[in-house]
């Protein structure tokens, strides 16, 4: 009889996490063992260079449900986090931040929710964002509302990272080709029923912020480039703006020709310069919409490499210890309830 899952997986992704673990470990586990339900904690270790491995060791020799994944360098906070998602074995699978920001608390309202409701996703919504600087206030409803512009209204605004999501979902997010998906518009886009939890965000525990103003516009340039081709386009409104442009210089030019205002050959030449120069531009951007979508499609490179998951440690001492107690027996594969 093969394993069964945990009810509850918590997927947490961390980059130099060292001051901070102690506080998550202790908040989490208060958490988490109030439910009363089997779970795991899946501690993904994303090429930290800090104390961070040995901290997670340390706190693994008396957590058994703590289970630390390491990432062969640093991958970035999305891939780390989709390697916790794609290993976590729970019916329900919480991915949550480090830097308790996102409050521990209240995964227990996300999980009774999904339950009660029969949902298949839960976000956590930043109701109250009065811990973040003004500065970051305002660029994050920059952000939301040209999110949901571009991807749709689904998009949940003031809602980051930490969210609940079924088996089902996951398994979705399995399926999909893409090797780097930016999940915060991926999941929205994938129409599981869903919910909210609001929380209060708070100021981070300890250590310093792995967001600072240059991963927070890489974040935005890759969820516009990644789920719309709004950037092509605007090659292509160039160029027929150029041409409008053109047409209107032209005739310009004409009149000033007409009216002996020119000098001779000036007329030719420019209207031939902004002609071909408008019909280029119109003629990259058309080339750039079908070159970004065979981009998409070929560019196949993982978004990150497993160099360890302690999971796969234990399987192996177990099924060490079944072969020796019983010959011919091996270990099965853990089995993973699908809620549909």
């Amino acid at each position: 009889m093969g394993a069964m899952a945990p009810e509850l997986s918590v997927v947490v992704p961390m980059f130099n996490e060292e001051q901070v673990l102690p506080l998550t470990a202790a908040r989490l586990r208060g958490v988490l063992d109030g439910l009363g339900v089997g779970y795991e904690v899946v501690a993904v270790d994303d090429g930290s260079g800090d104390a961070t491995a040995g901290v997670l060791a340390g706190l693994r020799a008396g957590w058994p449900q703590l289970r630390v994944i390491r990432l062969r360098r640093n991958s970035g906070h999305q891939a780390a986090l989709l390697a916790g998602l794609m290993r976590a074995g729970g019916r329900f699978v919480v991915s949550i931040d480090a830097d308790l920001q996102d409050p521990p608390e209240a995964i227990g309202a996300m999980w009774r929710l999904a339950r009660a409701e029969g949902l298949d996703v839960v976000y956590g919504v930043r109701a109250d964002r009065g811990a973040d600087s003004w500065f970051k206030r305002v660029t994050a409803g920059w952000y939301y509302r040209l999110m949901r512009r571009l991807a749709g209204g689904q998009v949940r605004a003031h809602a980051g990272d930490f969210r609940l999501l079924s088996r089902a979902a996951v398994e979705a997010l399995r399926g999909l080709p893409e090797r780097g998906p930016v999940l915060r518009l991926v999941v929205p886009w994938l129409g599981f029923a869903s919910g909210e939890v609001g929380f209060r965000r708070a100021e981070r525990a300890a250590g310093r912020t792995k967001y600072p103003l240059s991963r927070m516009a890489a974040l935005a340039a890759d969820s516009i480039t990644s789920f719309s081709a709004a950037p092509l386009r605007v090659a292509t409104w160039l160029g027929l703006a150029g041409m409008l442009l053109c047409l209107g210089l032209t005739a310009a030019a004409v009149a000033a020709f007409l009216l002996g205002a020119t000098v001779p050959g000036w007329a030719s030449v420019y209207v031939a310069v902004l002609f071909l120069g408008a019909v280029q531009l119109l003629c990259l951007g058309l080339l750039g919409e079908y070159i970004g979508r065979l981009y998409t499609a070929v560019q196949n490179r993982p978004a990150y490499f497993i160099a360890s998951d302690t999971a796969d440690d234990t399987a192996r001492d177990v099924a060490s210890g079944a072969s020796a107690d019983s010959a011919g027996v091996g270990w099965p594969a853990p089995m993973v309830n699908s809620r549909r």
